[in-house]
């Protein structure tokens, strides 16, 4: 297969592992021809730290007639509008999450992709690695007997340091903890899962603004205003009749996350589904437990396999699997828990995706198909 040449536009710090893994392990499948960023310099140093030959502003990266997908890894309130103009320009585009801030955006980036034929992809991809793919394969093999129910947490520190270069972004819709860390988990479950039909929860603010306390910070001193819920618990309905308790939450401090899948014959615990490997156990009926390990590749950091996938379903024809249309299942599910918790009901789900399909066993290093 030849090489899909990609632009990037957006080089602050999420961007370093993608051009790591893209003009690395991915580099088979993709090229990176050019970079582009509001502050030139950023972009400028991202280009020389990783040998990609072509600078640009954002306006020449979309007119570049060679450049076939545009990796969006801007600010969340950028995403949907930076989508649009690519696929304006013809391009594909794979966008960091969360796909919108609202459904209406993300239904316009996805009408246009299809009124233009051409592919949409979103984060995050982790579910792609060796850790959620094992447990796709272990669901699937019966080896838990029928899933009925599971369990999702993630418990995390806030953005009180104020060191990193955007640490506003976090304290914003779009940087809460169901936008921001919740797509690791709501796209793994419904990997292993299927579609989510309906949604209830209680999003909670414990302030209104955080004063920075970290003298290394620029913004030492200063008050800030939180703008977005920062503890969240909702209940998911899934079509298959499972049902899912979901927790996340930037309060305090530390890193504390869980998931676990029960079944009729056992409870698989699933790895950190914000990473592409980890540990997999099952506890069976017996009560005994067993670690079982990776039946598929992709165990280390692989950010940027979703745009790899995507350079794959260009060509092939098949559909990628961090695709739009997850993505937006995925807002739609985070959208409906907010909309559940001020209006104290359920809320039934427009939207639905199909399960992506599973990474084929038995790859070889550095590819995505057989």
């Amino acid at each position: 297969m030849r090489r899909i040449k990609v632009g990037v536009i957006g080089t602050g710090v999420i961007s370093a592992i993608y051009l790591k893994n893209l003009t690395g392990m991915f580099d088979s499948i993709v090229e990176v021809k050019a970079v582009s960023d509001l502050v030139p310099e950023l972009a400028q140093k991202r280009a020389e730290e990783y040998g990609i030959p072509h600078v640009y502003t954002v306006e020449e990266l979309l007119a570049d007639p060679e450049i076939e997908i545009v990796l969006n890894l801007t600010a969340p309130s950028a995403h949907a509008a930076l989508n649009l103009q690519a696929l304006h320009a013809g391009k594909h585009v794979y966008t960091e999450k969360p796909f919108a801030l609202n459904r209406e955006d993300a239904d316009q980036v996805l009408n246009l992709a299809k009124e233009k034929n051409l592919l949409v992809g979103c984060a995050p991809d982790t579910f792609l690695g060796a850790g959620i793919q094992t447990c796709i394969k272990l669901i699937n093999d019966g080896w838990i007997g029928t899933p009925y129910s599971a369990s999702a947490t993630i418990i995390m520190g806030n953005s009180t340091s104020g060191t990193h270069p955007n640490f506003r972004n976090f304290l914003k819709l779009g940087g809460d903890p169901i936008m921001d860390m919740g797509p690791y988990y709501l796209t793994a479950l419904i990997a292993l899962l299927g579609p989510v039909n309906r949604v209830t929860g209680s999003a909670r603010q414990l302030h209104k603004e955080v004063i920075i306390q970290n003298p290394k910070s620029p913004a030492f001193g200063q008050s800030v205003p939180i703008e977005a819920p920062t503890n969240v618990s909702a209940v998911l309905d899934f079509d298959s009749g499972a049902v899912a308790s979901f927790t996340a939450a930037k309060e305090a401090f530390g890193y504390s996350p869980r998931m676990e899948i029960y079944g009729t014959e056992g409870i698989l615990y699933v790895p950190d589904p914000n990473f592409f490997g980890g540990t997999i156990s099952i506890q069976f009926a017996n009560g005994q437990t067993k670690e079982i390990p990776h039946s598929h590749p992709y165990a280390e950091e692989g950010r940027g396999m979703g745009v790899a996938d995507m350079a794959y379903a260009i060509q092939s024809g098949r559909k990628n699997r961090a695709s739009g249309q997850l993505a937006r299942h995925v807002l739609d599910i985070s959208l409906g828990i907010f909309e559940a918790s001020e209006q104290g009901q359920h809320i039934k789900l427009k939207s639905s995706a199909e399960r992506p399909a599973p990474i084929p066993m038995g790859l070889k290093y550095n590819t995505l198909d057989m």
